[in-house]
């Protein structure tokens, strides 16, 4: 890794620590304050992308990876009120669609990148947001996938309830699920704004 990815490197990695701490604490009834910082992995990586390509968002995304990894690792050994902070179901569920939907945004981004300069980032961001929440809640709650690890009790998870409150009945990870990807698709928007700025800035600087 070169001196010139140690700022999205750092970024990436500061967004991940701190997804994974605030996903503690509840933010209302359907989310986590970690559903509103994780989402600005996607505008790290696709800042990369933009400034140094397709080859430096991976090495990004892999560092990201890696530090997940790791503190779902250290997540799995402290033991809160009702068992460990992560389970390894959680983990399993966390590292996959990490590395599954940063990967396709990296991929969708190069395909669009020649495009309007709001193209590339918007269609990428909400493509792989939308298949990261899918595969995570799929995996760490889904009772169909029980199977990944039997000792995790996601019965709270899989509790019928009206769709945020209101809808149709669900699974209660369903609405998880949608408020979850909404929030994705709120910042995927909003950071337009700082995408726009800070490629415009940097490529000046370059």
């Amino acid at each position: 890794m070169t001196r010139t990815y140690l700022p999205g490197i750092l970024a990436m990695a500061a967004i991940v620590v701190a997804s994974n701490i605030l996903v503690q604490f509840l933010f209302g009834q359907w989310l986590t304050w970690g559903a509103f910082t994780y989402p600005l992995a996607f505008l790290v990586t696709d800042v990369m992308n933009r400034l140094y390509g397709a080859s430096a968002a991976r090495r990004v995304v892999l560092v990201g990876f890696v530090v997940g990894l790791i503190c779902s690792l250290i997540g799995t050994q402290i033991m809160g009120e009702f068992g460990p902070l992560v389970t390894i179901r959680i983990a399993v569920a966390s590292g996959t669609a990490f590395l599954v939907a940063q990967l396709l945004d990296v991929t969708i981004f190069n395909r669009f990148r020649d495009g309007a300069w709001w193209r590339a980032p918007l269609v990428s961001t909400l493509i792989s947001s939308a298949i990261d929440t899918a595969l995570f809640f799929s995996i760490a709650f889904s009772a169909s996938l029980s199977f990944i690890h039997p000792a995790t009790d996601v019965a709270w998870a899989t509790e019928a309830l009206p769709l945020l409150g209101a809808g149709p009945v669900a699974p209660l990870w369903i609405s998880l699920a949608v408020a979850d990807w909404s929030v994705k698709l709120a910042i995927a928007l909003i950071a337009l704004i700082p995408f726009r700025l800070l490629t415009a800035r940097l490529t000046a600087r370059a």
